[in-house]
């Protein structure tokens, strides 16, 4: 079956068209609808998960089960969004062909959350997009990575926030 992708002129693209996210490192925010603190709070520095935060991260972390292709490299959750490296890895007979391996992955992680949550009677709605960025080199990767493993002590300064 052949999937037919209807181009809508309103719609913002903000996918790189120089790149089909196959392969590569991406730096990925993914976050929840309003805002709102679904996977739980922040407390003396430490991310006290909620259900459906502790079931996000167990599913980050078994990424590669669903996704032989996709690795999480480094992740945080905060208590409405998260960040995450992710390594897309060049294997051909793995790699999705009806839309690009990032987006497929993204999208099965998030429609297995909302499945969770409707089957636990979890209140829960993800924002409808995510935002990623193509890590070019060390420089960019190490300082994503410092980011990411700092960003629960600048909570209060996180634009999420």
């Amino acid at each position: 079956m052949q999937t037919t992708f209807i181009h809508n002129p309103q719609r913002k693209l903000i996918r790189a068209k120089f790149n089909d996210y196959s392969f590569g490192l991406y730096f990925i925010t993914i976050c929840t609808k309003d805002k709102k603190h679904y996977f739980g709070e922040i407390s003396n520095n430490e991310m006290q998960f909620s259900k459906i935060g502790h079931y996000c991260r167990a599913e980050l972390i078994g990424i590669k089960t669903h996704y032989p292709y996709a690795e999480i490299l480094q992740y945080v959750i905060m208590p409405n969004h998260l960040h995450a490296i992710v390594n897309i890895n060049n294997e051909k007979e793995k790699i999705p062909t009806y839309r690009s391996a990032l987006s497929v992955m993204i999208g099965g992680f998030k429609s297995n959350i909302s499945i969770f949550a409707k089957n636990n009677n979890i209140e829960f709605c993800w924002q409808r997009k995510y935002y990623d960025h193509i890590i070019r080199g060390v420089n960019d990767c190490n300082r994503i990575a410092d980011y990411i493993e700092h960003n629960i002590y600048n909570w209060e300064m996180d634009c999420f926030y």
